[in-house]
């Protein structure tokens, strides 16, 4: 319980990382959803978008 309380009560940056490496370790979600992930990481947004249209339903 200490180290919850030491976690939540950190400095921003400290918990936030922590979080951002869990996002990363996702590994059962869509290729597609981790590729346009992927490519706004490395600044391709208008490319991430285009994959991110491909995850829309078609109805």
């Amino acid at each position: 319980m200490a180290a919850i309380i030491r976690f939540m009560s950190g400095s921003e940056p400290v918990w936030r990382r922590c979080l951002e490496r869990c996002w990363f370790m996702e590994c059962d979600i869509d290729p597609l959803i981790l590729q346009a992930r992927l490519l706004h990481h490395q600044g391709q947004h208008q490319d991430a978008r285009s994959v991110e249209e491909e995850l829309h339903p078609v109805f």
